[in-house]
């Protein structure tokens, strides 16, 4: 399948508009080839499911999109409030007022302070961001309420993992983006995350892009697109979404 699967179309609820996109690390024989010529829509508060194998691109995509990195060449358009900018070619402090203020981040190792409360994790964030949610509603809105005062070290790795995601979207932002966030996690503690994900998309409307390996997740996302060597091989709607609680792998 060619790469245009991957899109929906480009009309006003398009989030992210990517024509081309491609990466290349290094250059001649030695150069590795990153991303060949993606064309990917994604529109406002869709949840996708980015699959694929280890050095597929999955990645480079998500720092792409997420400003973290930049392409070798394409296009990569960013929508909000009705205005669209472009992230190939933006300089750094564009990109970073772009993260600060739009993107929510979650990786597979969770990032926290150690000496530091819950609730005083997600605060670094909160205390920065313009229109921020308090870190009670966002340690709420995963779950963990009650653990809010508990150090990260008397936390579960999954618990760990739904703090990350309170501090990822505490800043409200339009845009979360999760690179494997299940792979340190066992299937029972990855599915409670999953399901705190899957609650921040639906109750907040926060556009979604879940990278993974585990097939079986992309059935709670709108839509799946698998990567294959730099290029979307396949793109998948899901007419009948599964909760995560309904998931193993």
């Amino acid at each position: 399948m060619s790469d245009a699967v991957a899109t929906v179309g480009q009309d006003a609820s398009a989030v992210f508009v990517a024509r081309g996109l491609t990466k290349v690390y290094g250059e001649g024989a030695t150069a590795v080839h990153a991303l060949r010529g993606v064309d990917l829509d994604i529109v406002r508060g869709e949840f996708v499911v980015l699959l694929g194998a280890s050095g597929s691109g999955k990645s480079t995509l998500l720092n792409i999109l997420g400003g973290l990195d930049t392409a070798t060449s394409g296009s990569a358009q960013w929508t909000h409030a009705g205005q669209v900018h472009e992230l190939i070619g933006a300089g750094d402090a564009e990109l970073t007022r772009y993260r600060r203020e739009h993107v929510g981040f979650v990786f597979q190792f969770y990032n926290l302070i150690p000496s530091l409360t819950a609730r005083e994790n997600v605060a670094l964030v909160t205390e920065l961001a313009e229109d921020p949610m308090t870190p009670e509603d966002a340690l709420d809105l995963v779950g963990l309420g009650e653990r809010i005062n508990h150090f990260v070290s008397q936390l579960s790795g999954g618990e760990q993992q739904r703090v990350a995601i309170a501090r990822a979207i505490a800043k409200k932002p339009a845009v979360l983006l999760c690179d494997e966030p299940t792979g340190a996690l066992d299937c029972a503690t990855g599915i409670k995350v999953l399901q705190a994900i899957e609650h921040v998309n639906r109750e907040l409307g926060t556009t979604t892009i879940v990278i993974t390996h585990n097939a079986p997740i992309a059935d709670m996302a709108d839509r799946m697109l698998r990567l294959t060597d730099g290029r979307i091989v396949e793109s998948h709607v899901n007419a009948n979404k599964v909760p995560a609680s309904s998931l193993s792998w």
